[in-house]
């Protein structure tokens, strides 16, 4: 990572937050948050395929494409605005050979079959259960998925992960992490 590119992302996502895509936290922060999506993806080898759900401003997509360029990320949203703003700033930056926007809902797109992912990530898609099940149906088995968790509280029901087909990974020494990883069955 150089400086260069690092103010770019930091540029971006700035832009991104002016046209109320990412909240109102200081992006050094929102950065900060998305970096934990990048270290359960270390074990994933370049060109696995990974996609965001609801990309939204680009968080954590574009910082996983920025901190890891040997993957081959996929950025869902279904709101135009979003994806137009996303194909923009992807073209802008130079990532077009491992960055692609999918303007579509969620549902449809796996009603398309897609390929399965390596790994699936979601920062704000929505309620859990809808999250890891969405999840769940675009990666391939032995996928990952890593989701945004709420400061307290765990949000993850064993009975709705057995469902699902997931079980989570534990965090190393009891550790506490801002974000839940699953693995497919």
């Amino acid at each position: 990572m150089t400086p260069s590119t690092q103010d770019a992302l930091l540029t971006v996502l700035s832009e991104s937050q002016a046209l109320g895509f990412l909240g109102t936290r200081p992006v050094a922060e929102v950065v900060e948050h998305a970096r934990s999506f990048v270290a359960p993806l270390a074990m994933l080898a370049a060109g696995s395929p990974i996609i965001d759900l609801g990309a939204g401003g680009g968080v954590p997509g574009l910082v996983i494409a920025h901190d890891r360029p040997d993957l081959d990320v996929h950025l869902l949203d279904r709101r135009t605005k979003r994806t137009d703003f996303l194909e923009r700033v992807v073209r802008r930056l130079g990532w077009t050979d491992h960055v692609s926007v999918i303007p579509r809902d969620a549902e449809a797109y796996i009603a398309e079959a897609p390929p399965p992912f390596a790994a699936a990530v979601a920062r704000g898609f929505g309620p859990p259960e809808v999250t890891v099940s969405t999840a769940a149906q675009l990666v391939g088995h032995g996928g990952l998925i890593v989701i945004s968790e709420p400061p307290s509280g765990d949000r993850w029901a064993p009975t709705l992960l057995t469902q699902i087909g997931v079980e989570r990974l534990g965090e190393p020494d009891g550790a506490v992490s801002p974000v839940a990883v699953f693995r497919r069955r």
